[in-house]
């Protein structure tokens, strides 16, 4: 019994990582509180993932603030492209909806608007991940970002999958957003990383990349 609550032990582990997840949750939530700043915020949440919780690098919350200030203005305007293409994107789909719904002929577009939407969503998540992980200029962002989820569809689709779900528990039960924020970045890292991996020659990781 005394092993199973070793602190070093995988059930302890397990504890401390759901723990984390908790805490970061939480500090994306306020930080994403007056909207503007949920491009600041998610990036400082997957820097957070990447350095503290999967390579065990400094300190959780100075990992967050540290990323939230260095990387404010970047990700504030990366955020404000993505908002408009989602807001346009949300605002076609509801219409034809509607349209399909009153039979119009027009509403039969309403699954591939619904289809651009989601693809509008997972992208959101590669410019989070790519402005914590690279150095460049918001339209390098916006186009490195887009490309790699558009070379590698099936690899989107498992970043989308855990985006899906996340957002399924948290409209099941509210509670959910105090650990499902952390934790999708921590499942979508896996992924993402990967894919980032694909990209970069091993002389050029140090140079191209925030350690």
């Amino acid at each position: 019994m005394r092993s199973v609550f070793d602190i070093d032990g995988p059930v302890m582990s397990g504890v401390i990582k759901i723990f984390d997840c908790i805490c970061l949750s939480v500090l994306w939530l306020l930080f994403s509180l007056p909207i503007i700043t949920i491009g600041a915020s998610s990036t400082a949440l997957y820097t957070a993932v990447h350095r503290y919780l999967r390579r065990g690098e400094g300190h959780l919350l100075n990992t967050f603030l540290g990323a939230f200030r260095e990387n404010f203005k970047r990700s504030t305007l990366v955020w404000l492209a993505a908002a408009c293409v989602l807001a346009v994107l949300g605002t076609d789909a509801f219409v034809l909806r509607t349209m399909a719904l009153g039979g119009h002929p027009l509403g039969r577009l309403y699954w591939a608007a619904l289809l651009l939407c989601c693809s509008a969503v997972t992208w959101t998540t590669y410019l989070f991940a790519y402005a914590a992980r690279f150095n460049g200029r918001v339209k390098d962002v916006l186009r490195a970002s887009f490309a790699l989820m558009a070379f590698h569809p099936l690899r989107a689709l498992g970043v989308f999958l855990p985006l899906l779900a996340g957002m399924l528990l948290v409209l099941t039960g509210p509670g959910w957003i105090a650990i499902a924020p952390a934790a999708v970045c921590l499942l979508n890292s896996f992924t993402l990383e990967k894919i980032f991996l694909l990209h970069m020659r091993p002389e050029d990781a140090q140079k191209t990349t925030k350690d």
